[in-house]
């Protein structure tokens, strides 16, 4: 590595990211003495995934392999005719792929360029000698995820191909130690291999992924990480909900999303939530729970009971009344991580809530209570290893905080589960929590807005190019995938330019690090320029000839007197990995290495961290996100955020606010929600880290949710987002482009920029001449306000001047 940032960046990706990792079996052995021979076989041995595709891609120098890192460490891979075979077995399942996307394209009438984001080739069927040499073994399972693309229940995606399942057995008959790898962005169905005894979620980690795996085979960093998301057989999921429908989405499942379901209806998933091994074993013991106001603590030992060094995750959940509400079994109340603890070491560990935080929402009322009854405190390591450690007792419904509904009915009644009986052990110490311990709020949605005097002065022209991005007249694809940036090449945007005294907002995509150009060039009038493709490889595929030679001309190429420079940024854990360590500070860490290199580079806003929430393994996005669980989800979207903007001059952009839970036809799909479900599940994390963090800037997302879009909503983004949670940056969309659909002959619409702004966006992204005419008509009949214009540009010149 050529910088001395990269070098210290990838250095602690790689001796922290073990923490990511998720041991889901373990029979001793391993970790390994010492290198040695090995046989690798699998999708991921050679072709490793550090990430998923799209937004989620970043530009870093390089990418060891799992192949790769295993040499480096030591060991002799004895199946590289298998590696090889493989490779050619992958060319053409590729070759039959585009072939067959162009097709699809011309029957859909889309853009094969278009159509091909987030995809990738089935995974092949083959027969390959498994002949390597040795006593240990490695299949490495890896699975493409990205934007703009669903998975699929199907082999070689949710599913093992046939293929897989074979050799998996095969490798477990024939070698002494083998271990299953997932080079995963989310959950297979194990089901047909469940005899392996040593199974590893090694995740994506980022550029350093096949030296993180090294370093575990070898017992060099132990695995601590848990699952965020819960793994089961695809059909025991709950299947009531809708998914990947054209135009409109149930989320019939109401509440009971991951683990919720699971554990009120007693259904066994393969691993549970909140589940990990680890090369070591813990003893929890000694639980002493107290209440103060209304605080609960939870103070439990933790000691470490193997040979090797490790860490454990205690987690608290509460099971709550369900008197007039229906509840799940539990909900994840907190979690707290222990230091490395050395064999027979101890340390006493601190888990704490508030109860309010855990109050659920009562529609009819538009209020969050708490219900009179027993409130069951459970302490465990996983959402199905729990044990009752206290009661908080209410003799009296106590509402902690009045809202008022802003969603509207959807047609059709939540799912249900019957009220579930709950077996109390007569010895649990009992706390009553009074009504006079919690503050009853009473939520005031009247905001004070002020107009900067610099902006009263703007002329309408200057008002309304405020309210959008930087554009170039004929953005096009390259606006799409995010590439519409000027002062940093390959950014994804940039806010107006063109007003002096309001500085412009550089953006640069996510969520694994900066996804911008490697190499560029200032000309001597300080335009810069990217001497990169920055187009998605897999767009780059399906460009003809005369794209291709048209892509060369319009690639700069340097002249006499430019200055060409490079910036290669560090590629960190994948959004799900980061939650599995269940470390915020090692999350925080991570924030805090793509801050600097937004310092470094000149981005000011990093569109990331995304939270939303894992409502089916289905989405080809939950790679980004972080977990099925809002607490979770709101936890590391904070921690994330408090690391880069401990960075002067930089900030987050959290997003997708909110619904965005699949990538079917995204700009123009109907997510129909109820108001508690919205509130309990997808919009709780939003508001955990907004209050934890204070980030600078929300993404709102491309869908409709009850037949209207988001970033339409002023409810959501004004009454929601800004009074409730309490947020004071800067609102904007994702990136949406004039004329350009997911899918033809949709029921919803695209987003209308006027709209936009008068509910209270600052920024309609990354802009074009027509949403200019857009709003400028909208203007002249009054449908969008001077006021509101003048409102949104004050929010944005305030960020301007905090940043740049």
């Amino acid at each position: 590595m050529n910088n001395i940032y990269e070098k210290e960046h990838s250095e602690y990706v790689r001796k922290n990211a073990a923490e990511c990792t998720v041991l889901l079996k373990s029979n001793g052995d391993f970790p390994l003495k010492n290198p040695g021979k090995i046989a690798l076989y699998g999708s991921g041995g050679r072709r490793t995934l550090k990430g998923g595709t799209g937004s989620g891609e970043v530009n870093s120098r390089t990418n060891t392999t799992i192949e790769e890192g295993l040499k480096a460490a030591g060991f002799q891979i004895t199946t590289e005719k298998w590696l090889d075979g493989y490779d050619k077995e992958k060319m053409k399942a590729k070759k039959h792929f585009m072939k067959e996307l162009k097709v699809e394209a011309k029957a859909k009438k889309q853009n094969v360029m278009m159509l091909v984001m987030g995809r990738a080739p089935e995974e092949p069927e083959y027969n390959l000698p498994m002949d390597g040499e040795g006593d240990t073994a490695l299949y490495i399972i890896s699975r493409v995820s990205g934007e703009g693309a669903d998975r699929k229940v199907a082999g070689g995606d949710i599913l093992l191909s046939q293929t897989e399942i074979r050799d998996i057995l095969a490798c477990n008959q024939k070698y002494k130690n083998f271990m299953l790898v997932l080079n995963v962005g989310g959950p297979v169905d194990l089901s047909p291999v469940l005899d392996v005894p040593n199974i590893l979620v090694l995740s994506q980690l980022g550029t350093e992924t096949g030296h993180i795996l090294a370093d575990i085979i070898l017992g060099r960093q132990n695995p601590s990480g848990k699952l965020t998301t819960t793994w089961a057989a695809y059909d025991d999921y709950p299947q009531m909900g809708d998914f990947g429908n054209k135009n409109d989405t149930n989320y019939t499942e109401g509440i009971y999303v991951g683990y919720r379901y699971f554990d009120s209806v007693d259904k066994k998933p393969i691993f549970p939530f909140g589940y990990g091994c680890s090369y070591t074993t813990f003893e929890l013991s000694d639980t002493k729970v107290s209440l103060a106001g209304e605080e609960v603590k939870a103070i439990v030992s933790v000691k470490n009971c193997g040979e090797y060094s490790g860490k454990e995750v205690v987690q608290l959940y509460v099971s709550l009344p369900s008197e007039k509400l229906d509840e799940p079994y539990q909900v994840l109340s907190g979690f707290q991580k222990t230091k490395l603890l050395a064999p027979g070491e101890s340390e006493l560990v601190t888990v704490s809530f508030s109860m309010r935080e855990i109050a659920p929402y009562d529609e009819e009322t538009s209020s969050y209570i708490l219900e009179k009854e027993d409130y069951i405190l459970r302490i465990g390591t996983s959402s199905r290893n729990t044990k009752p450690c206290g009661i908080v007792r209410t003799e009296e419904t106590i509402t902690v905080l009045k809202v008022k509904n802003i969603l509207g009915k959807p047609d059709f009644e939540d799912y249900k589960v019957p009220a579930i009986r709950h077996e109390i052990p007569a010895d649990l110490p009992v706390f009553l929590l009074h009504g006079s311990d919690i503050e009853t709020v009473i939520q005031h949605y009247q905001r004070e807005e002020t107009v900067d005097p610099k902006i009263e002065k703007l002329s309408d022209e200057q008002l309304i190019k405020l309210n959008l991005g930087a554009y170039r007249v004929n953005g096009g694809v390259a606006s799409i995938i995010g590439n519409a940036g000027f002062s940093v090449a390959g950014a994804a945007g940039q806010s107006c330019m063109e007003v002096e005294g309001v500085p412009s907002l550089v953006m640069a995509d996510g969520p694994a690090g900066l996804r911008i150009s490697r190499q560029y060039a200032t000309d001597k009038n300080g335009e810069v320029h990217a001497l990169d493709v920055s187009f998605p490889a897999s767009m780059v595929d399906f460009m003809s000839k005369p794209m291709l030679w048209g892509l060369k001309l319009m690639t700069y190429h340097p002249k006499k007197g430019d200055v060409v420079g490079e910036h290669y940024a560090t590629m960190i854990p994948i959004g799900t990995a980061i939650a599995q360590s269940f470390n915020p500070k090692l999350a925080e860490e991570f924030g805090r290495i793509v801050g600097k290199e937004m310092n470094l580079f000149g981005v000011h806003l990093w569109l990331a961290p995304a939270l939303n929430i894992h409502r089916s393994i289905l989405c080809g996005r939950n790679f980004e996100y972080y977990s099925e669980d809002p607490l979770v989800s709101g936890i590391f979207a904070g921690a994330i955020t408090k690391g880069v903007q401990s960075v002067p001059h930089t900030g987050t952009t959290i997003k997708h606010f909110a619904f965005n839970n699949q990538e079917r036809n995204r700009t123009q799909n109907n997510s129909k929600v109820s108001e508690r479900a919205a509130r309990e599940i997808y919009l709780k994390g939003f508001g955990i880290c907004v209050k934890m963090s204070d980030p600078k800037a929300v993404m709102t997302s491309y869908n409709l949710v009850n037949g209207t879009h988001t970033n339409e909503r002023e409810d959501l983004i004004e009454d929601v987002l800004r009074c409730e949670f309490g947020f004071n940056g800067i609102v904007m969309t994702d990136w949406i482009v004039a004329g350009y659909e997911n899918e033809k002959d949709c029921l919803h619409p695209v987003s209308d920029a006027s709209h936009v702004c008068m509910a209270g966006g600052d920024l309609f992204m990354p802009g074009s001449s027509h949403d200019y005419d857009v709003i400028n008509a909208a203007l002249q009949k009054g449908d969008v306000t001077r006021k509101q214009l003048m409102i949104n540009a004050s929010r944005l010149l305030k960020m301007g001047e905090d940043l740049v």
